[in-house]
């Protein structure tokens, strides 16, 4: 018992950084198009924090058939408390179906109270507005 107690030691430090990452989904974000009440798919969604006077990029990514990015945050990093920005390109969709849009792009700013808090962003979305909310 007391050879196998330093190698119980070793397994679990291997294993200690994926049980402190963010979770899968830890921020999700979703994307509904209000005039055709169908999800726009390949929308670029980029992630950026504030630190101090400037936004530090973290991630981006392209939504999904269903209009989502299931899990935006890095899976190999935490996500830490305080403010960060969603922005939603939105343009290249609006153009692809041949329309205008008066929002090119829609910078959504959030603040993270927790560490690996669970956050969605849904963003409902037409030529000329859009809403938000805090998700669950």
């Amino acid at each position: 018992m007391k050879k196998t107690a330093p190698l119980l030691i070793l397994a679990s430090m291997a294993f200690a950084p994926a049980a402190f990452s963010a979770p899968v989904g830890t921020l999700s974000v979703h994307i509904l198009d209000q005039q055709t009440g169908m999800p726009p798919s390949d929308v670029t969604v980029t992630l950026e924090k504030q630190q101090q006077d400037k936004w530090t990029p973290v991630a981006s990514g392209k939504t999904d058939h269903d209009g989502r990015i299931k899990s935006l945050y890095p899976q190999d990093q935490d996500m830490q408390p305080g403010v960060y920005k969603v922005t939603f390109k939105t343009a290249e969709y609006f153009h692809g179906k041949k329309l205008e849009t008066f929002f090119p792009e829609i910078p959504v700013l959030f603040t993270v109270t927790r560490t690996n808090e669970k956050l969605h962003i849904p963003l409902l979305l037409s030529q000329y507005g859009y809403s938000t909310y805090k998700g669950s």
